[in-house]
């Protein structure tokens, strides 16, 4: 059992993190009966907040206990989290400030809104959508995964640790439905501020106590085998895939498009994404954890008692809970707690965005703008709990093999989205077949590389090596998309001749 300690830091900081949520209603005051007051603070954050704001996006609890899991388990393939992020901001400082500027002019809330108006095509709009919201799922899912994994550690030993396990989660997702429905994207704002200074201090404590204690990074890596310092020659095109459909990916979420429309500025969207790569470094400390455990006898020996499957989600909070001091633990703890928390608000926010005005109101024109803020306030609310449903009914490890989809179904949206941006003679009959093609094909590929089984893999085996699903499926979709637009081009200059 752990120290009570712990318990008492972790329950008063949660608190000052529920005040935060719910004066994010009186902080910037607007009228956020408005779609863009409440979902995007009325596009009036600074470079600071946008950075912590996106930030918040990327340091979620996911990323306390995917990247350091695969370490753990598999090693160096899964440090392609410290290129991808670092290439994912370059692919941002080009695409984004255009999204803005275009979204400021003409009033877009999501995607599907650019799509839609850049195209002409409710289908096209509709069914990009419908990728965004299926895509957020899974995430908002794995948010939970790692809270889980939080409670696992901090619960253990006690009687009835499970029961108590889903109805804390039930208790925090009541309180983050209520701060979200209030205080919209400044509550979420708000927390994510407090949760990252969280973050950044546990990761800069554990990089500087845990090398002190073993006596150095040395006696680490000494711990664990070859693969997990350099990566085998065979994986190499995995690694180099994994990394560049990652990187497209990670802007197309919903959520990250709603953090960047929330920028008050293109100049100040581009001032804080410069800023971001900060974070690559934290992601750098994180893939260490994986590596660092084996030498933190405590820890491995409480690993020990977990099914080898499982392990891996546990390790960075059994890192903190055997590396720092009791009442330490509880900040830490409570960081990577919500960093699931702030994640999945926002990421529920972006997908109610999308149900309401891209799928509802294309049914109902004539929707009410109060009606529109209504249904995006519940929606939201329940997408959070369709998410927290799902974890509790769904193994934690089938639950964490469905965001290899997610990854997989985001990135068949670029050409309309990122493409669109700046190509002017892309169609949409192209774009929507080549959508159709780049999932239909991902999910096929996935289903094969699986054997129509359990999902823990999406890399497709290939002469070349394993190749990332994600960037196969999106070849197939450029191709369509660009070799279809400039067929359909010939077309209409020929019949324009002709007439």
């Amino acid at each position: 059992m752990i120290s009570p300690d712990i318990i008492i830091v972790f329950v008063s900081l949660f608190i000052v993190f529920i005040g935060l949520g719910f004066y994010g209603k009186y902080w910037r005051r607007g009228d956020l009966n408005h779609v863009h007051e409440w979902s995007l603070a009325g596009r009036k954050l600074g470079t600071t907040l946008v950075f912590f704001l996106i930030g918040a996006d990327l340091y979620t609890a996911y990323s306390f206990v995917a990247i350091p899991s695969g370490v753990f388990a598999k090693g160096a393939l899964y440090f392609f989290a410290i290129p991808y992020v670092m290439l994912t901001f370059a692919v941002a400082l080009v695409a984004m400030p255009r999204l803005w500027t275009l979204a400021k002019e003409k009033g877009y809330i999501t995607a599907s809104d650019f799509v839609k108006d850049r195209f002409n095509s409710r289908t096209l709009a509709i069914m990009i959508a419908i990728t965004g919201i299926v895509a957020e799922l899974p995430y908002i899912a794995l948010q939970i995964v790692g809270m889980q994994a939080v409670l696992t550690v901090m619960l253990a030993g006690y009687a009835n640790a499970q029961v108590a396990q889903e109805i804390s989660l039930l208790v925090a997702f009541v309180i983050l439905a209520a701060f979200t429905y209030t205080s919209g994207l400044r509550g979420a704002t708000l927390t994510a501020i407090f949760k990252d200074i969280l973050v950044w201090i546990t990761v800069i404590a554990i990089i500087v106590i845990v090398p002190i204690t073993i006596g150095g990074f040395g006696n680490a890596f000494k711990a664990v085998g070859n693969s997990y310092v350099t990566l085998p020659d065979n994986l190499v095109p995995a690694y180099a895939t994994l990394i560049l459909g990652s990187a497209l990916a990670l802007y197309l979420y919903p959520h990250a498009i709603s953090g960047v429309l929330s920028a008050q500025s293109a100049q100040k969207l581009r001032s804080s994404t410069a800023l971001l790569p900060l974070y690559g470094i934290g992601l750098a400390i994180l893939a260490l954890m994986g590596i660092l455990v084996y030498a933190v006898p405590g820890a491995m020996n409480f690993l020990s008692g977990f099914p080898e499957s499982s392990r891996g989600i546990l390790v960075v909070p059994s890192l903190i809970l055997y590396s720092l001091p009791s009442w330490f633990s509880g900040v830490a703890l409570l960081g990577v707690f919500v960093g699931g928390l702030v994640p999945a608000a926002i990421m529920a926010m972006a997908q109610a965005n999308l149900l309401t005005r891209n799928i509802i109101k294309e049914i109902k024109p004539n929707l009410s703008d109060k009606s529109e803020i209504q249904i995006t306030k519940a929606s939201s609310t329940i997408f959070k709990f369709i998410a927290l449903g799902f974890v509790f009914s769904v193994p934690a490890t089938y639950a964490i093999s469905l965001q290899l989809l997610g990854g997989i179904l985001i990135a068949q949206i670029l050409p309309a989205v990122f493409c669109g941006l700046y190509v002017k003679s892309l169609r949409k009959v192209p774009l929507i077949i080549g959508l159709l093609a780049g999932i239909i094909s991902g999910i096929l590929m996935v289903e094969f590389t699986n054997s129509f089984g359990q999902l823990t893999s999406s890399l497709l085996k290939t002469m070349f090596g394993p190749i990332y699903i994600a960037v196969i499926a999106l070849g197939i979709n450029l191709v369509i998309s660009f070799g279809g637009s400039m067929i359909q081009k010939k077309i209409d200059i020929k019949k324009n001749a002709e007439q």
